[in-house]
């Protein structure tokens, strides 16, 4: 399990701030704390049916534009339905934990921390309402962007997957293991929120 300190603004996986670490460690070595265990995901480029990139995460899945930035068709499949298209500078797909970070910025709900759900947020649609969708995390998801621009590409919690060719597939499914981070007594969501 991980102890979660704040060392920049707002935190709400890092409880504590470097000043409270200190008088915490007693607590927490004599086991006064509970694990939490959070929603991870796994995250594959499909290009043709085969996997060309995979990776484990814990926030979000962003589809970015990119270069030259031109606004994207951006399919969206849930459980191999097609749910919506949208047009749209990208998209996001998030966890509960993701869904304080970027999904948030860009209009998203906030997802209470422990809920098994990914939430869609488009970024920048061009429609004249934004409604992000929220859906249980035994579903899998598939992003398809059947033109893509030359810069149009997958990040993974910060990190670039993969530049989409025409029809690749990202697919988003409910990871295996779980981010385990430990909870401070006295320390709650809402008071992080708050």
């Amino acid at each position: 399990p991980i102890v979660g300190v704040n060392l920049g603004k707002l935190g709400f996986l890092a409880d504590l701030a470097p000043a409270e670490l200190e008088q915490a460690l007693p607590r927490l070595a004599a086991g006064d704390y509970r694990v939490v265990e959070h929603l991870m995901f796994e995250c594959s480029v499909l290009r043709e049916g085969h996997a060309i990139e995979t990776h484990l995460g814990l926030n979000d899945v962003v589809l970015h534009a990119g270069a030259p930035f031109h606004i994207l068709e951006v399919h969206l499949y849930v459980d191999a339905e097609l749910v919506t298209t949208y047009s749209c500078d990208g998209l996001i797909v998030a966890t509960p934990v993701g869904s304080t970070a970027h999904s948030l910025s860009a209009g998203g709900p906030i997802l209470r921390k422990d809920l098994q759900a990914f939430v869609v947020s488009p970024i920048s649609p061009h429609t004249l309402t934004n409604r992000p969708v929220v859906d249980s995390a035994e579903r899998a998801y598939e992003l398809e962007v059947t033109r893509p621009n030359p810069g149009t590409t997958v990040v993974s919690d910060g990190r670039t997957l993969s530049l989409l060719a025409p029809y690749d597939r990202v697919r988003i499914v409910r990871a295996e293991p779980k981010f385990q981070l430990v909870e401070v007594p006295g320390h709650s969501y809402y008071r992080t929120l708050r």
